[in-house]
Order: C-alpha cells, then sequence, then structure tokens
C-alpha cells in the first residue's frame, strides 16, 4: 500500500504538470490571436512555476535505488575535538530532528551516549517516513565545524568532527545472513533518563560484527530481548548498506565515502567562525545562513547531491 500510494501520487503529479503545460500553452497561443500581452505574461510565468516543479520531480525521480524507499537508521559519531566535538555531535543530530519533523518524518531514538562534560558522544535515531534513505544517503560521511568554542573560556577557535553514518530500515524480503559466531554482544546498564528500571538492570544491548567491525547498540527499550533484535535489526541494515555502497563504488558514483573522522575526510563544512559559511565539498553548494541550515534547513545540500548524478 506504500509503494502504491507512493506511485499514484508520482502518476499524479505527471499528469497535473502535462494538464497545466497544455493548458498555458493554450493561453499563449490565445493571447498571440488577439493580441493580450497581459495573457501572455500571465501563462509564461505559470510555465517559469512549472519548470520549476518538474526539476523538483526529475530530483524525485532519481530516487529509484534499491533501498531508497526505506526508512533509515541514522547515527552521528563524535570525532576529533574532545567536548567541542561532543557538543557538534549533539547539534548535527538535532539539525537532522529539526529536518525529519519539518517533513512529517517520525524520529525515535534507539541509542544515546552522554559526553563527559557536555554533548553527546553518539546517538542512533530511526526516521520513518517516504523515502528516508533516499534523500538521506549522501549525508554518509564527516562534517567539519569551526567556531569560537563555548567551553574555552579562552575565546580561541576550535575545528572539530563528527561523521554520519546512514543505513536503510530493511524488512524480511531482503535477506542478510549473519553468523552468530561472528558476533560479541554485551549487556550493559542504560543511561540517562528511562526511569527506574531501564537505570537499574543491564537491559541495554551492544552487538559487535566481528567480520566488518560493525557496531551497534540499543537501550531504549525496557526489556533486554527487544533490545537486541532493534540491535540485530540496525546490524543487518549497516551490513546491507555496506553492500549497497560497495556498488555504488564499483559504479564510481558513491556519495559520502566513511572514512577516518578527521582532517582530509569532510564532506561539507560548517564554519560560524570569522565568518558564517556552510559548503558542501562534493558539491560546492553554499549558504550563509548557518542557522537556518543547523535548524534543519538542508534541503539544497541533499538535492545537489541527487542532482549531480544527472551530470
Amino acid at each position: 500500500m506504500r509503494e502504491r500510494t507512493r506511485l499514484d501520487k508520482q502518476i499524479g503529479d505527471v499528469k497535473n504538470i502535462t494538464q497545466q503545460l497544455a493548458d498555458n500553452i493554450e493561453l499563449i497561443e490565445l493571447g498571440e490571436a488577439e493580441n493580450d500581452n497581459d495573457i501572455i505574461k500571465e501563462a509564461e510565468t505559470e510555465l517559469k512555476t512549472i519548470k520549476n516543479i518538474a526539476e523538483k520531480l526529475q530530483l524525485t525521480a532519481l530516487l529509484s535505488g534499491e533501498a531508497d524507499d526505506c526508512d533509515a537508521y541514522l547515527e552521528v559519531n563524535a570525532g576529533a575535538g574532545g567536548t567541542e566535538a561532543c557538543d557538534w555531535a549533539s547539534m548535527l543530530l538535532r539539525m537532522y530532528t529539526r529536518w525529519a519533523d519539518q517533513h512529517g518524518y517520525k524520529t525515535t531514538l534507539l541509542s544515546k551516549n552522554d559526553g563527559d562534560e557536555a554533548g553527546i558522544k553518539s546517538a542512533t535515531i530511526k526516521i520513518e517516513g517516504d523515502q528516508a534513505y533516499g534523500w538521506l544517503k549522501s549525508e554518509n560521511g564527516v562534517h567539519r565545524l569551526v567556531r569560537i568554542s563555548p567551553f574555552d573560556s579562552n575565546a580561541k577557535r576550535h575545528t572539530s568532527f563528527t561523521s554520519v553514518a546512514v543505513s536503510p530500515v530493511i524488512d524480511d524480503t531482503i535477506e542478510v545472513e549473519i553468523d552468530e559466531k561472528d558476533l560479541k554482544i554485551d549487556t550493559f546498564r542504560s543511561s540517562g533518563a528511562g526511569g527506574q528500571h531501564v537505570n537499574t538492570t543491564d537491559s541495554a544491548v551492544r552487538i559487535t560484527h566481528h567480520p566488518t567491525g560493525i557496531v551497534v547498540a540499543c537501550q531504549t527499550e525496557r526489556s533486554q530481548h527487544q533490545n537486541r533484535a532493534n540491535a540485530m535489526d540496525m546490524l543487518r541494515a549497516r551490513i546491507y548498506e555496506r553492500e549497497l555502497q560497495r556498488r555504488e563504488d564499483e559504479k564510481m558514483a558513491a556519495h559520502g565515502e566513511k572514512t577516518d573522522i578527521g582532517w582530509g575526510h569532510q564532506i561539507r563544512s560548517y564554519v560560524l567562525q570569522p565568518y558564517q559559511m556552510i559548503k558542501d565539498l562534493r558539491t560546492g553548494v553554499e549558504n550563509t545562513n548557518s542557522q537556518a541550515v543547523l535548524d534543519g534547513d538542508i534541503d539544497d545540500f541533499l538535492e545537489a547531491s541527487l542532482a549531480s548524478k544527472l551530470d
């Protein structure tokens, strides 16, 4: 039903544009026949609007990858920069949560590891909505922040890094084989808010997949079994995403390659001092309204990543 709804909408959008195009061409012909420049100008303005809508639909049509229709797991990990990097990781998590809210997507916090002084060391959220993975998959990579640190009494500029990993939420129709012998499963006590039961029992689960080095964790459920099931779903998604990325690499079309969390590997730079500039280092898209970007206005960057596939 979800796929049918999406297809119905896409077909309806194309039919609507086709009809509007025909109507406005007819208006222009009518205006020329009657020498009515007002009608012609009005129709030409409408044609420009139709052109913009068509360009948006063209980008949406590019979301045709194997897993693009899926929901998404999004994980942030603080890198170089200590407390400053932990704060930066929490800012990025807020940015993606705001973006999801603005698009009517549902977000669920699956795990969070708080920083020693501020921010978070790592966190994973599940984003549920139409083509969530397709839109967010290009966010894979390292995000660099430059600003005057609020944690530095000398008010010096600091550079910090946070990595973002996005993987698709997959269902039972996609088989991912995982050998239990390759897994290391640890249980631990959840941290942060969660009530007496969550904080006093070893209900949180961390799974390490030795062949790939992938580590996933879940601590939001009261039951250890539920947390383990969620963590296994996340592990299957990460392994599947790695396979999708390998295929993309083979096609020379990989976006947001995951590498070390540090200098020389960032996909986007967020400069807040001494000037305001957010720049995507892959597409060259820039935005000087840094506050809007950090409040979730990242559509220009996501659309540019998709549009680069047309080149």
